[in-house]
């Protein structure tokens, strides 16, 4: 047996094999030929005399290693095998016929001398006694028929030839399987090849290139590891499986905790025992590992010692004997090997090892160029959910969790995108500054990720996990356009949209390439056809690296703000791509009004307007534009921003925002001398406070503003619109007659605005009681006339007349009719107008007594209208009324009451005292039903005190709004202003 350098363990000899003689051919003898006899008996004598020599040999080898193995069991199957041999020693006479036996247990003293060395009792590892324990049991029953044997030849002196060759090609059998079970469990403490520790049946023991084994356990499970239990069921099902997996993800992502704790999940124990390694390459440089390197860190990690010049073939024989579960941690180091030898050397390795039968492999990397001849599991590492960011967070700063800052803490877990890693990196930074959680936020707002720099390494810096990533070979190997590009992608708040890469960048041929091998190294990933960066990569390369270069932008402002003015010329051209980058072009336009404010005014105003139309939001540009600090030149530029803004944010129903930002262009407008412009703004307030009910306020800001000395400026046209408005808001008042409404703009030179006036007029006519009749053959005359698409808002107000003329008349499946002219003139389009007038159906589908139809057209509105509706208060209010006032009708109060009140408070928080009103009577008249009569009398008061702020005579409540009359049993609000019963004594 050969020993490693400088072993003192004592060596069992090898026996004197004398060889036998070759077989003579056979020939007929007289039997009783002497000197046959004599060479026979000499033969037979030399044989005896060497297997006696073996025997001796080999019992003093076992009983010199019984004398330093460690382990008393171990101690104790050698006393057992050194028995056996005796035995044969001492009383069996036919002792040649045990030279294969005597091999087998030559072979397991070998093998106790190996897998024990460098053990004590004390760490002994588990699957070793188990198998010491198995072959004892073998050895002792193996024992104790030979002892039996030799009982029964004591008393019979002799024993038969056959039946001992039989018996002991029997016990030569059992030692056998003891040692082909003994190698089955204990292979990874023998370090030996399996095929080799069964060959004792052919009398030819070889070594393997083990020195020696010691049990490595696994890093044990991450003790904060929240909001993965099913990825770690996912996962663990899949290796359990048989499939090989590879972790892929950013730095920080947590891949190697996650592999550790499947490591350490009870079916991966069960399934794999002992056998769970961990290979970590986290410590090594692309740029300077070698085959040797990697294969080194492999066996330390399986906790054996080799040689030889063929590492793998040791590693694969010891990995094939059972089941193991091997994790390659940070793969990424040798998958972005510099050498080309490497590359060329470890791939194959790898797909070799997991060729294995019963060998699974893990793999956690941050490159995606994995060994292709493996058929991986890819799964793409996603960032915590909230509640597992919180706990996290939380569970290191406790300190934050009863602060009156939690919420905005949360907000920062978002900022952070739920990137494990940085999460842990701010919480224990605030936690060793004993900072406070309002400090911690301003530490946040001022340096951001400087923040997650509280150590060295990359479990303790941000900045160190990305330098990994950045001076990978691969990324080095793109050169300063690599860094150009990720610049980019973390400079734009949505990424870089992967479809039109080429034509932001067209100074950049390669920008695919390059973006691909970012991908590979897990710097960005691709979402909703953008290429992206996770929130804390984004604030590293915005502190660390430059911002996009002056080429670069000026290519990305270039195809923005060109496509921004094809889309405001011509108001559908390009609006996909307003649609699909419009956070990016908002925050190039914000950095350029930051930066080079006065070439950037016009594309800021066109894009407000082209948000307006395409997808109404809010928009963060409100603060940059109002702070620019303008000069005489930029007034009016900035004035055009500002009064695009306030449309938008009227469209939104931000009405107090959408006032103030038309009263800051009023005024830079009226230092430019741009009068119309100013009368424009007045109007847009005028109306606002209209939309609201305010029509006192309307009225006196329009009549006011024709006091004033831009009304001297002003062309007759813009004149007619001030007219017009004002008279929209008179019409709510009634203190002018339906004559003298809308004379004045009805003779317009605008089209559109003396056509309006014409159709105004004789709606004023039918809400000031005029003759229905005249009303309705006026307004299909005119109807005739609004053929062109520019006064598509002038049919649409005839239409709507000619539908409350026909629901006024009980005409109501015209009304129904006409309601639908109107949704399909604005299908595809307008969606708040489509919305609304749907609602304006189920109204009239409820007056027919069609209840069910009425709800499902307010239900199952189409979700691209429920979108809108999120966005517009106005269209919220409208339908939350038109559906109480439906559920009303049908009896349903408590519905109709839940409603009502919902409408109260978002009229109290828009404003509005219109459905203020509607609601606070409706509520009264479900008190009323309820014979409530105080309160029905105080929610009545209350309305009629509406009807006063909003300067509308109370029995007019209803007149200029026909469909959003209750049906006549609803009496109470009647009787309450004629002062009748129940309401005569309680007012």
């Amino acid at each position: 047996m050969e020993c490693g350098p400088g072993s003192t363990t004592p060596r069992l000899q090898a026996g004197v094999m004398l060889s036998t003689s070759p077989k003579t051919r056979r020939s007929k003898k007289p039997k009783n030929n002497l000197h046959t006899k004599q060479f026979s008996s000499e033969i037979q004598e030399s044989q005896a005399e060497n297997m006696s020599q073996l025997l001796n040999v080999t019992i003093a080898g076992i009983n010199a290693v019984q004398t330093v193995v460690p382990s008393d069991l171990a101690k104790g199957i050698l006393g057992t095998v050194a028995n056996i041999l005796m035995v044969v020693q001492s009383v069996i006479k036919n002792q040649s016929d045990f030279r294969a036996i005597v091999n087998k247990c030559k072979t397991i003293g070998e093998i106790l001398e190996r897998v024990t060395k460098d053990t004590t009792n004390d760490n002994l590892p588990r699957y070793l006694v188990h198998a010491l324990s198995t072959l004892n049991v073998s050895v002792n029953d193996i024992n104790n028929k030979v002892v039996s044997r030799k009982e029964q030849g004591l008393l019979k002196r002799f024993f038969s030839a056959t039946i001992d060759r039989d018996q002991i090609a029997s016990w030569e059998k059992d030692i056998g399987s003891a040692l082909e079970l003994f190698n089955t469990e204990a292979i990874a403490g023998i370090a030996m090849k399996v095929e080799r520790l069964t060959l004792g049946l052919e009398g030819n023991t070889t070594s393997a290139n083990v020195l020696k084994y010691h049990s490595i356990e696994p890093p044990s499970r991450p003790s904060m590891f929240y909001g993965r239990d099913d990825l770690v069921a996912e996962l663990t099902t899949l290796v359990v499986n048989g499939e090989h997996v590879a972790l892929i993800g950013p730095g920080g992502m947590g891949k190697s905790s996650l592999a550790k704790a499947i490591l350490h999940e009870p079916l991966i124990i069960e399934k794999f025992a002992d056998r769970r390694y961990f290979v970590a390459y986290d410590d090594l440089d692309p740029s300077t590992i070698t085959f040797e390197t990697f294969m080194t860190h492999f066996v330390g990690a399986l906790g054996i010692e080799i040689t030889g010049a063929d590492p793998l073939r040791s590693i694969s024989t010891f990995l094939r004997s059972t089941s193991a579960l091997v994790v390659l941690d940070n793969a990424e180091t040798f998958e972005e090997a510099s050498a080309l030898s490497v590359l060329e050397k470890i791939p194959p390795a790898i797909a070799k090892i997991a060729d294995i039968r019963g060998v699974i492999l893990i793999l956690t990397s941050r490159s995606r160029r994995n060994a292709t001849d493996v058929l991986w599991r890819m799964m793409d590492i996603p960032p915590l959910d909230l509640s597992s960011a919180e706990r996290v967070f939380f569970q290191t700063y406790p300190r934050a969790r009863c602060s009156d800052a939690e919420e905005e803490i949360k907000d920062l877990l978002r900022e952070l995108d739920f990137h494990p890693l940085s999460i842990n990196l701010l919480a224990h930074t605030a936690r060793q500054n004993d900072w406070s959680p309002a400090i911690l936020l301003k530490r946040w707002n001022d340096r951001h990720s400087a923040v997650l720099n509280p150590g060295k390494g990359k479990l303790q810096s941000l900045s160190d996990t990305m330098q990994l990533s950045l001076n990978s070979p691969s990324i080095q190997g793109l050169g300063e356009d690599g860094r150009r590009i990720l610049a980019i992608i973390a400079f734009l708040p949505q990424g870089l949209n992967d479809n039109l890469a080429g034509d932001l960048l067209p100074s950049l041929q390669e920008v695919d390439i390059i973006c691909d091998v970012l991908r590979m190294q897990s710097l960005v990933y691709r979402q909703d056809n953008f290429i992206k960066v996770l929130a804390p990569i984004r604030h590293y390369v915005q502190d660390s690296l430059p911002v996009p270069d002056s080429t670069r932008l000026q290519e990305i402002r270039t195809f923005y703000y060109g496509t921004v003015q094809q889309c405001s010329e011509e108001q559908d051209g390009h609006a996909s791509v307003i649609i699909s980058d419009h956070f990016n072009i908002e925050h190039v336009i914000a950095f350029d009004l930051v930066h080079i404010p006065e070439e950037t005014y016009r594309a800021c105003s066109e894009f407000l307007e082209c948000l307006r139309w395409h997808l109404p939001r809010p928009t963060t540009l409100t603060p940059t534009i109002l702070d620019i600090v303008e000069n005489s030149s930029t007034y009016e530029l900035k004035a055009d921003c500002l009064w695009n803004l306030g449309y938008l944010s009227s469209t939104l129903s931000q009405l107090t925002d959408a006032m103030k930002i038309s009263k800051a262009a009023e005024a830079l407008y009226l230092a430019t001398g741009n009068h119309k412009m100013v009368a424009q703004c007045v109007i847009s307030c005028a109306d606002t406070y209209r939309c609201q009910g305010r029509f006192i306020q309307s009225q006196q800001l329009l009549e006011g503003f024709q006091r004033s000395e831009s009304w001297g400026y002003l062309n007759e046209p813009t004149k007619d619109q001030v007219w017009y408005f004002l008279d929209d808001a008179r019409t709510y008042r009634f203190t002018a007659s339906a004559d003298e409404l809308f004379v004045k703009s009805s003779d317009s030179k605008d089209h559109f605005y003396g056509l309006s006036s014409k159709i105004l007029h004789w709606r004023a006519k039918l809400y000031y009681g005029g003759d229905i009749v005249q009303v309705n053959e006026h307004l299909k005359d005119i109807l005739l006339q609004c053929t062109c698409t520019q006064v598509c808002f002038a049919r649409r107000d005839a239409l709507l007349v000619l539908a409350e003329v026909a629901f006024c008349e009980g005409r109501l499946s015209e009304a129904m009719d006409i309601l639908q002219q109107i949704i399909e003139m604005f299908e595809g389009q307008h969606l708040d107008n489509v919305l609304w007038y749907t609602v304006l159906k189920a109204v009239v589908a409820s007056k027919q007594g069609d209840h069910a139809l009425a709800r499902a057209l307010i239900y199952k509105a189409p979700s691209s209208l429920q979108f809108f509706e999120l966005r517009s208060a106005w269209v919220f209010l409208h339908r939350s009324y038109c559906l109480a006032c439906i559920e009303l009708t049908v009896g349903a109060y408590d519905r109709a009451e839940s409603h009502f009140i919902t409408i109260v408070e978002g009229c109290d928080i828009q404003g509005d005292l219109t459905f203020k009103a509607y609601s606070k009577r409706g509520l009264g008249e479900i008190a009323f039903a309820h014979d409530d009569f105080a309160l029905a009398a105080r929610y009545f008061t209350e309305t009629r005190s509406l009807c006063t702020e909003m300067g509308m005579p109370e029995r007019r409540l209803y007149s200029c709004q026909p469909f959003n009359v209750l049906p006549d049993r609803f009496c109470g609000w009647t009787l309450f202003l004629e002062g009748h019963s129940p309401f005569a004594n309680i007012m």
